[in-house]
């Protein structure tokens, strides 16, 4: 009997070991709060860990990186690089690279690049800890334009988001996985205005539904905003129109122009004259007569 209860309490432990062998460790993301298996960090050369560096720095004399421990994270896990120009007291750092591992595996996940003026240029993030990009930002002068997003984990984008002025515009999807898309969203505002399908692959809208009530909202905004503008430029001519009378009112009522002013003494001068001649005339007649 005891010998039973020992083969048990053995066969037991190997199970509660197995168990917790086949269970793989976790990670959280320190942004999304998501909890993924944590990945193993690769080891080089004399057991060196690999962080799996996005950024160009490595054996480069122009280049200087600076790691940093981010906000959650005990180790540094967020690296700057930046490129060295010129040369002793008057050299300058400009910021190129930025990396980040986001959920605290040794193992960076999203890479950002610079322009020399410091505004963003593109980002590459591994969000599902597999190892692969699955999404990729461009900016425009620093500002947000264009998310591509691989859902199926093929490597190839199949979600595109587009956005003018920082605000979502138009997204375009492939959901039949051919690397085409087939669905076209358009967003006004923020919001869903209309969306097109392609159904028979190519890569044409077959069918627009709308959105009656966003889109109603939206042709009357544009409505109050062009009477807006409308009655700015009617004031504004008003105000052009009363600003010329009162630069008028200087002058008695009735009064003529300064020029007509200026003609009316030019006549009087020239008659004052010719009434002259005449009487002159009209006394040397009377002295010839007997």
């Amino acid at each position: 009997m005891t010998s039973r209860v020992i083969v048990w309490t053995l066969a037991g432990s190997l199970l509660a070991l197995t168990a917790c062998a086949s269970t793989p460790a976790t990670t959280t993301n320190a942004f999304t709060g998501e909890t993924t298996p944590k990945r193993a960090p690769l080891k080089g050369p004399a057991y060196k860990v690999d962080d799996r560096s996005m950024c160009d720095w490595k054996g480069r004399k122009d280049r200087e990186a600076s790691e940093i421990a981010g906000p959650g994270s005990l180790k540094p896990n967020v690296r700057r690089v930046f490129l060295l120009v010129g040369m002793g007291e008057s050299q300058k750092k400009i910021l190129v690279c930025r990396e980040i591992d986001t959920n605290f595996d040794g193992v960076k996940d999203v890479v950002r690049r610079y322009n020399d003026k410091g505004e963003s240029l593109h980002e590459e993030s591994d969000t599902n800890y597999d190892g692969r990009i699955d999404t990729w930002i461009t900016f425009s002068r620093g500002k947000l334009a264009e998310v591509e997003f691989d859902n199926d984990r093929d490597g190839k984008p199949d979600e595109w988001k587009s956005y003018s002025d920082g605000k979502l515009s138009r997204i375009k999807r492939d959901q039949n996985r051919d690397g085409k898309p087939d669905v076209w969203e358009v967003y006004r505002e923020g919001k869903l205005e209309r969306m097109g399908v392609d159904l028979d692959g190519d890569e044409r809208v077959d069918r627009w539904d709308h959105d009656t009530e966003v889109r109603r909202r939206a042709e009357e905004a544009e409505r109050k905003k062009e009477e807006e503008e409308a009655a700015k430029k009617r004031a504004a001519e008003k105000r052009d129109a009363d600003k010329d009378g009162d630069e008028g009112e200087g002058e008695p009522k009735g009064s003529p122009a300064p020029a007509e002013k200026k003609d009316e003494k030019a006549e009087k001068k020239d008659d004052g004259k010719a009434d002259k001649k005449a009487d002159a005339k009209t006394d040397k007649g009377e002295k010839k007569k007997p």
